[in-house]
């Protein structure tokens, strides 16, 4: 699968997301948008990694047009990650965690929507078929040992502190009422 193609199928499985955490949404099935929630970042952390890692290098060495559009793309993947981290801190349950779940749909959308028409034809013109096979092999490396997913002390990260704290409380964790996210990842990490 070339590079296009690949990064290309990447926003459509996030927009598939989005529209099912439109409807939950809708419906108002909280339990059903904090599941979609983390698979949305999922999604997003593994995809902006493999394209900062992989793509956007050999795209900005294009010039022109293109490095303006990586330089761009660049900082709206660094917007996305700052709203995730505020989105992790927040309960399901408070509306700003929905407001900033649909902020971040919006930037993502606008994100997918410029790369492909303006970004992704260039480098078709610029690569050819054969470049952009081999981009797209090593995308898929990336991808694959970014989906392996990080070494098991580091996986509470992720979490949100209420999850930390069921985690917690299943562990019998002494104290685990006032501990912030940190100390319960600690004492997560610990036991």
């Amino acid at each position: 699968m070339d590079a296009l193609t690949l990064l290309k199928s990447d926003h459509d499985t996030v927009r598939e997301l989005f529209s099912q955490f439109k409807q939950a949404k809708e419906a108002g099935a909280a339990a059903r948008m904090s599941a979609l929630q983390r698979r949305i970042f999922s999604e997003l952390e593994i995809h902006t990694g493999i394209e900062e890692e992989v793509f956007y290098p050999e795209a900005e060495a294009v010039g022109g047009k293109a490095k303006e559009l990586v330089a761009e793309g660049v900082e709206e993947h660094h917007v996305v990650d700052v709203l995730m981290s505020e989105i992790r801190e927040l309960s399901p349950a408070e509306d700003v965690w929905i407001a900033k779940m649909t902020v971040l749909i919006e930037n993502v959308e606008h994100h997918a929507d410029e790369e492909e028409s303006e970004l992704f034809p260039q480098l078709r013109k610029a690569f050819g078929d054969e470049r952009l096979e081999r981009m797209g092999t090593k995308l898929a490396a990336a991808k694959q040992r970014r989906e392996a997913g990080p070494e098991p002390a580091d996986q509470e990260i992720d979490l949100t502190r209420d999850e930390l704290y069921a985690k917690a409380q299943e562990l019998d964790i002494e104290g685990r009422s006032s501990m912030t996210k940190d100390e319960l990842a600690e004492a997560i990490k610990q036991s």
